[in-house]
């Protein structure tokens, strides 16, 4: 057993921290998960640390790992301070813990990073793969040369440029801060073979191969270049650093460090994307590994979405392509026929000697064509029945077209979707759906094998689809059709298509087996967030409960609130109209509750210093920006629906300079997991209670299967996710024990109990205190005095 003081990266834990990191361990201990809220301040992210590196370095344990996984960017970088923080203060005798950071491809590539090559954002991924391929295929059995001649080319043809003397551009490929031993542009072999015969390879992943142990039971460690007992926390930055130094791949050193790191830091998709898992992360999901989940009140949405499917109408136009290109070959020669450009004798070859040797047959293809084809027709007489009957003459008003969702059933009542009907009436059959994932992986391998690249092709998501489309239930999951807007002028002028790009959409309604059977592969965890209660219904949703149930697991619960100076802040629920459409009608609609709340608002916003306004949606917060303007005088902020560019360059005006008021939507960025610590933020004010449009077919739906797995789909599925939401918006004010401000939750709801009232959402610690809007003056100009007097 160690001693978890030692690993602590500070001084004197607070009250709240040895509670929570002595709970985690002994739960942890008993293969049991830790449930934490705990507010700003509390410092979670060095009690799971803490815990989990206690656990994975004490030999009685079979732990060997802590896997962080984390929504949002600044806290993974928090974690990755917190560990280095930890590491600075150990005891002089103990090794560094060693941690990595899990990011993608696009982060760590050399060429991709700094513009090189060809490769870039868009492209990264396919050209990779195409290039790790060539590089195998140059250097593995039967391969025309080695990896390390590869490589050593590769330098050559740098160190010729060198030579040469040209200054026109760079002779080497620098990034990280490190130059590298290669060119900028792809190196190419093609020894004694023609002219443009040559084949691009990557010099990077060809030193990885020669770096790997030539015993094939060896381990993919061996190939790291940099000794792990003394690395401490690797961050994304340094592992490119490291590896380009000498002269490797830095994605496939990350992969081969990844079971090697005591803490790994990722995010949702590196435990529950089930493609990210199978191709990346699976080793790591096992009882070997203590899992952390931070802002874990996010964890339903995330992995709702991850375990859900779609596939656009663009992609069954392109599946539709590759399969014709792939049928094509052997339908001509059975015919007799050549293609346009000459003979396809080699093609036809090669797709009938890839069919051999799979379980797919020439019928097959041909079946999966005719479906993919008939579903894209059957797309298009629904998506253009639907624009009949909602827009009329919506063939001249292209412009005017919103997006819509086009539910295949009726949500509130499960039953066979209606694409699934025409299916069975149109002849298709249960092997229709379940065998377009095996023949569409045939046609992707044969059309990466004819162009010699490894791209990521269209089948292969339909066939996926179609099969999820099949084998998954109609009350667990809901079947639409969803419109989206964008342009294309290459579609005829008055098609749909040049407004929509649809999708078939395969949503997750109740993720909850799903999270905890993923939870239930891990030896332990904790979950934790500032926003996690009601506990019993975020243990439910979770899975949580059905681990304590079914495999007597157990499940402890934590409460930690604010312990930073109370005399520093006010907290008030005004009692204000409740403010749901009924109430305020359209936005520039005048009635009582929006005068109030335009009121209140306003109190609220002259208040010193920088003040967030949070609504219920974009459009709202347009209305309440107009209605501050002329009546406070301080600039007012604008967000809107937007690239993250645009959303950090608002956020760095409302952070410069005087006090400012930002109107944003309480579904937007800027309300979580932003840090306004210091005198970022004065105070926050949130406008209703933030319920998603419960029109939309997807809520109702999510609803109903709530109320058959959880008895009150209304409160699961909507009203505790929407005071979260507020909460979290109202937790960006108090970051820091000397941080000053007043947070303001308006709206009767949160105020007052009633059938509909949320205060039972809130934490029971009395810090908001409920007022009418009359006397909200009153405690606004009673906190100003407080401090003036301070």
């Amino acid at each position: 057993m160690t001693n978890w003081r030692a690993i602590f990266g500070h001084d004197s834990p607070y009250d709240p921290q040895v509670d929570g990191i002595e709970t985690a361990i002994d739960t942890g201990r008993e293969g049991g998960y830790t449930v934490i809220e705990g507010a700003c301040g509390t410092g979670k992210t060095m009690i799971a640390l803490t815990a989990g590196i206690d656990l994975v370095r004490d030999p009685d344990t079979d732990y060997e790992r802590v896997l962080v996984l984390t929504s949002v960017k600044q806290q993974l970088r928090q974690f990755e301070a917190d560990l280095e923080t930890i590491n600075a203060n150990l005891p002089a005798d103990w090794e560094p813990i060693s941690g990595l950071t899990l990011v993608g491809k696009a982060d760590v590539c050399p060429y991709n990073r700094e513009g090189a090559a060809g490769i870039d954002d868009g492209n990264v991924y396919d050209r990779c793969e195409t290039l790790r391929d060539r590089t195998r295929d140059l250097t593995g059995e039967g391969g025309e040369t080695t990896a390390a001649n590869l490589a050593a080319r590769a330098r050559s043809q740098q160190i010729g440029l060198a030579d040469s003397g040209s200054r026109a551009t760079s002779t080497f490929l620098e990034t990280a801060g490190e130059p590298t031993s290669y060119p900028p542009e792809l190196p190419e072999y093609g020894e004694g073979g023609p002219v443009g015969a040559e084949t691009e390879y990557c010099p990077f992943y060809a030193q990885y191969l020669e770096d790997l142990p030539d015993d094939e039971d060896g381990a993919a460690a061996e190939a790291i270049p940099y000794d792990f007992t003394d690395a401490g926390m690797v961050t994304p930055e340094d592992l490119v650093a490291r590896s380009v130094r000498h002269g490797t791949c830095p994605h496939s050193v990350m992969g081969a460090a990844l079971g090697e790191a005591e803490v790994v830091i990722g995010n949702y998709y590196h435990a529950f994307d089930p493609r990210t898992v199978g191709t990346f992360t699976g080793a790591l999901l096992d009882d070997s590994t203590f899992v952390v989940c931070d802002e874990a009140h996010m964890l339903e949405p995330r992995v709702r979405d991850l375990v859900s499917e779609g596939v656009a109408d663009t992609t069954l136009r392109d599946a539709e392509t590759e399969l014709s290109r792939v049928i094509q070959p052997l339908k001509f020669e059975r015919e007799g026929r050549q293609a346009e450009g000459g003979s396809k004798t080699a093609d036809a070859d090669l797709v009938r000697g890839e069919l051999n040797e799979s379980d797919v047959s020439f019928e097959e293809l041909n079946r999966t064509l005719e479906f993919v084809r008939d579903l894209r027709a059957e797309l298009d007489r629904r998506v253009t029945a639907y624009l009949d009957r909602n827009y009329r003459g919506w063939q001249s008003n292209l412009t005017d077209l919103n997006d819509e969702e086009i539910p295949l059933r009726d949500p509130a009542e499960p039953a066979e979707d209606e694409l699934s009907e025409w299916a069975s009436e149109a002849g298709y059959g249960d092997a229709d759906w379940v065998r377009a994932e095996s023949v569409s992986a045939v046609v992707a391998r044969i059309l990466n094998e004819a162009e010699d690249e490894d791209r990521t092709r269209a089948a292969p998501a339909v066939g996926r689809v179609l099969g999820e489309w099949y084998r998954q239930g109609h009350t667990d999951y809901f079947r639409e059709i969803e419109l989206e807007r964008t342009w294309d002028d290459t579609e005829p002028a008055d098609s749909w298509r040049r407004a929509y790009n649809a999708h078939l959409a395969l949503h997750n309604c109740v993720p909850s087996d799903a999270i905890g059977d993923r939870l239930g592969m891990f030896g332990g965890g904790v979950l934790m967030s500032a926003t996690l209660e009601p506990m019993d219904a975020f243990t439910e949703v979770t899975g949580l409960q059905y681990l304590a149930r079914e495999d007597d697991r157990p499940v402890v619960e934590r409460r930690y609130g604010l312990h930073f100076p109370a005399e520093n802040r006010e907290s008030f629920a005004v009692a204000a109209p409740k403010f749901t459409y009924d109430n305020r009608g359209r936005p520039g609609d005048d009635n009582p509750t929006r005068r109030s709340y335009a009121n209140a608002i306003a109190k609220v916003a002259r208040l010193p210093g920088n003040v967030l306004v949070g609504m219920p949606s974009y459009a709202e917060a347009e209305w309440a920006a107009d209605v501050l303007e002329g009546r406070v005088d301080k600039p007012i902020l604008r967000d809107a629906a937007s690239d993250d560019e645009t959303t950090q360059s608002l956020k760095a005006d409302f952070f410069a300079g005087e006090g400012k008021v930002l109107v944003t939507s309480l579904r937007g960025t800027l309300t979580e997991g932003v840090d306004y610590s210091g005198d970022r933020l004065a105070a926050a004010v949130v406008c209703g209670v933030p319920i998603v449009n419960t029109s939309s077919p997807r809520t109702k739906a999510v609803r109903r299967a709530y109320d058959d797995a959880f008895g009150d789909g209304f409160t699961y599925a909507l009203t505790i996710p929407a005071v979260r939401k507020a909460r979290q918006a109202i937790g960006r004010v108090i970051r820091s024990p000397d941080d000053v401000g007043v947070r303001v939750l308006l709206d009767e709801r949160y105020a007052r109990e009633s059938w509909d009232s949320v205060r039972p959402y809130l934490p029971d610690d009395g810090e908001f205190q409920p007022v009418s809007p009359d006397m909200l003056d009153v405690g606004l100009e009673r906190f100003r005095s407080r401090l003036s007097s301070q």
